[in-house]
């Protein structure tokens, strides 16, 4: 018996749409990962793209847990000497681009690396609740059902 190994060809990428309103983040950022990997398909082939294409709308209302808002710090290099910068959570949540919280958390839980950065070409992230992507007809999926922890009020 042989293994099966996906071929590019042989793809057929689906599109799904997740509303983030009350969704934890890093739990949110996991079911993201995996649909944009294709790990919840049965042909995964880890160095081919077969995941879905996913749209998430109202990523300015995505909650995070205990502290982190205030707590939570992203840092980014200028690329001068002593050019390193922090932001909070809080900041960039309250701030012009709060689905940025939500791309990082994903991008940091895929590879780093070519098929990485294809992967992250496939997630489309939202601040309010419209999007562009109704033309190909995208699947609800309801992440709150799949675990009462998903969910905060």
């Amino acid at each position: 018996m042989k293994t099966y190994s996906a071929k590019p060809a042989d793809i057929e990428k689906k599109w799904v749409v997740i509303d983030a309103s009350g969704l934890v983040v890093g739990r949110l950022a996991t079911i993201i990962a995996m649909r944009l990997k294709g790990k919840h398909l049965p042909i995964y082939t880890p160095h081919v793209d077969c995941g879905d294409n996913v749209v998430v709308v109202n990523a300015e209302k995505a909650v995070l847990t205990g502290r982190k808002k205030e707590q939570k710090v992203y840092y980014h290099h200028t690329g001068f000497p002593g050019g390193i910068k922090e932001r909070t959570a809080k900041f960039i949540l309250e701030g012009r681009f709060p689905e940025r919280v939500i791309e990082k958390a994903v991008e940091r839980m895929l590879a780093r690396g070519p098929l990485g950065r294809k992967i992250m070409g496939n997630l489309r992230v939202y601040k309010g609740p419209t999007h562009p992507h109704e033309a190909q007809q995208p699947v609800a999926l309801d992440v709150a059902a799949l675990n009462r922890k998903n969910v905060r009020n």
